[in-house]
């Protein structure tokens, strides 16, 4: 486990925040000097702390489009079962994010595509290819309330 101190907790909430903020201004919002900043940046890169770095993509503005969450239960509950879904699920470009889960649901999966009939199409292609796919529940995303892009640095605070 990585020890962070209230530095390394600032950084990376303003980069949580701010991804392409440059090195100089990184260093002065958290009160250090360049070089220090950049030292601890890539201490929290290499330990693993920052997986990467990427942009929010504003799909409406590529037209119409939905959101939906999927709930998904597995015929089988073997590890090659699960390697099996997982791995299909991969191999979707619609499927943005995927949790396995613990408790009534084996997975939650949020696709983003078109409209209702692609995604229904990607379900049809899901169970078509037999993965083990037995029950699944689809909730439509009618409006997005709050996005983060990072943890609740806060949590880390108290460690």
């Amino acid at each position: 486990m990585t020890r962070l101190d209230q530095r390394d907790i600032e950084i990376l909430r303003v980069l949580a925040a701010e991804g392409r903020i440059t090195k100089a201004e990184l260093a002065q919002r958290v009160g250090l000097s360049p070089t220090p900043a950049w030292e601890r940046l890539k201490k929290l890169e290499k330990a693993g702390v920052i997986e990467g770095y990427g942009a929010r993509i504003a799909y409406k503005a590529f037209g119409p489009h939905v959101t939906v969450f999927v709930a998904c239960e597995l015929d089988g509950h073997r590890a090659e079962d699960f390697r099996a879904f997982e791995t299909a699920l991969r191999a979707q470009d619609e499927v943005t994010w995927a949790w396995a889960l613990g408790g009534g649901f084996d997975y939650l999966i949020q696709v983003v595509t078109r409209d209702i009939d692609s995604y229904q199409r990607l379900i049809d292609r899901l169970l078509a290819e037999k993965i083990g796919l037995a029950r699944y529940y689809t909730y439509i995303v009618t409006k997005p309330i709050k996005g983060s892009p990072g943890l609740p640095l806060a949590l880390l605070e108290g460690r």
